[in-house]
């Protein structure tokens, strides 16, 4: 059984996050909020955590000062435990003067800090995945096979090849051949390697562990700036990589559809993914809010966190984060609403004609409205055609749902509709 206490995990922060704009217009991709009170970085951290790993580091590049915040005021172990979380800046240096140019290439930057750690393993993950492992099981099974590098695997259809690195294995759960992102099918089809129809491929999660000598031998020996496009096929050929089986619920949080979809999923009775496992709970920065308050309202599977205010209004299958305000005679339905980051109060309140959050009198559908917007009394917003992008000055529309940046102000009586 590979010692823990011998691992370090190394957590990607991303790069630009063009494809989760504007959510990450002030915010790097781990950051965005998500399930009302989380944000995405906890997920990989939490994981780490209850698997047993307490050294993690989180690298991170741009826009990177609301993720520093979260970090340093949630994960404080204490002066008993030897654990800590830290975060990784990509900094200019003697020996290299340029920033991150991408997975590979932000780890090889830090691999003195890696040495420093003297762990034997390096788990390597990303910041921006909805799931829940016990990564233990996966450092067991790469010590019994005596793995160089080992890749957690999770079945996958044809349609779904081209988002993924899909890999092959032969029966001893060795990777023989890996491609990443097939887009034709004559390819997707050669890697079919699962006994079943609706899922025959194996696609890689982007978890991977590494011997920490393999990794730093690999990255300092080759100029490969990607582990899933040039450092894991290439080692494939070199170094012993196996696949580890992964089935439980996993999704990248990549685009502002895939964002959408899985918050509202986290609504149904039968969510994909379970927030209330008392044994693997997802931490996150504990904040003192009173709990909320509903009057006269109509709430069917929605999401609520603490700290909100809903007057007489209805919400179907939504989202309402933290701090949310709802006034009264509002409608709520299939939307994300991240809520606030503070209240009405002041300077604030006397800044703004427009309070925080939704008005009255609001038709509110198929939406996604970030932190501290303001949406005048009145205002109506519907879905566009799925596929529908396009920009507008105080909100935007992505592959059509329709995205109100943080801290903007929706003028009364906005009609946004298609």
């Amino acid at each position: 059984m590979a010692g823990l206490e011998d691992m370090l995990a190394v957590i990607l922060g991303g790069g630009r996050g063009t494809r989760l704009f504007p959510l990450t217009k002030e915010r790097s991709k781990p950051a965005v909020p998500m399930a009302g009170k989380y944000r995405l970085i906890d997920i990989p951290i939490s994981n780490c955590i209850n698997s047993g790993i307490i050294r993690i580091a989180v690298l991170t590049q741009f826009n990177s000062i609301s993720l520093h915040r979260h970090i340093t005021r949630t994960y404080n172990f204490d002066a008993f435990h030897a654990g800590w979380v830290q975060v990784w800046a990509a900094e200019q240096t003697v020996a290299s003067s340029d920033w991150y140019q991408g997975t590979a290439d932000a780890v090889r930057k830090q691999l003195g800090q890696i040495r420093n750690s003297k762990a034997k393993y390096v788990l390597i993950l990303a910041g921006d995945h909805l799931y829940r492992m016990d990564y233990s099981e996966m450092a067991k099974f790469h010590v019994e096979k005596g793995a160089d590098i080992t890749i957690a695997a999770l079945p996958a259809s044809l349609s779904d090849a081209s988002r993924f690195g899909i890999l092959k294995r032969d029966p001893l759960m060795r990777i023989t051949d890996f491609v990443e992102k097939p887009t034709t099918p004559e390819v997707q089809k050669q890697f079919i390697s699962r006994n079943d129809a609706e899922k025959p491929l194996l696609a890689s999660t982007g978890i991977y562990l590494f011997n920490s000598d393999v990794l730093c031998d690999l990255l300092e020996n080759t100029t490969y700036d990607d582990f899933g496009g040039q450092v894991i096929p290439a080692a494939i050929t070199t170094h012993k990589v196996y696949g580890f089986d992964f089935e439980g619920f996993w999704e990248d949080i990549g685009t502002i559809r895939s964002f959408y979809d899985t918050n509202l999923a986290l609504t149904s009775p039968d969510a994909p993914f379970d927030f209330f496992d008392p044994e693997r709970p997802i931490y996150t920065h504990p904040r003192f809010l009173p709990g909320s308050t509903v009057r006269h309202s109509v709430l069917e599977n929605t999401l609520l966190a603490e700290g909100c205010s809903i007057d007489t209004a209805e919400i179907f299958h939504s989202v309402i984060g933290l701090r949310s305000q709802i006034r009264n005679g509002s409608v709520i339905r299939d939307t994300v609403m991240m809520g606030a980051d503070y209240y009405d109060t002041g300077e604030s309140l006397a800044a703004s004609t427009i309070g925080l959050g939704i008005g009255r009198n609001c038709s509110i559908e198929g939406a996604i409205i970030d932190k501290n917007a303001r949406i005048g009394e009145g205002t109506v917003v519907k879905p566009f055609p799925v596929g529908t992008d396009f920009n507008e000055k105080n909100w935007v529309v992505r592959d059509g749902i329709v995205v109100i940046p943080k801290n903007a102000v929706i003028k009364p009586n906005t009609m946004i509709i298609p």
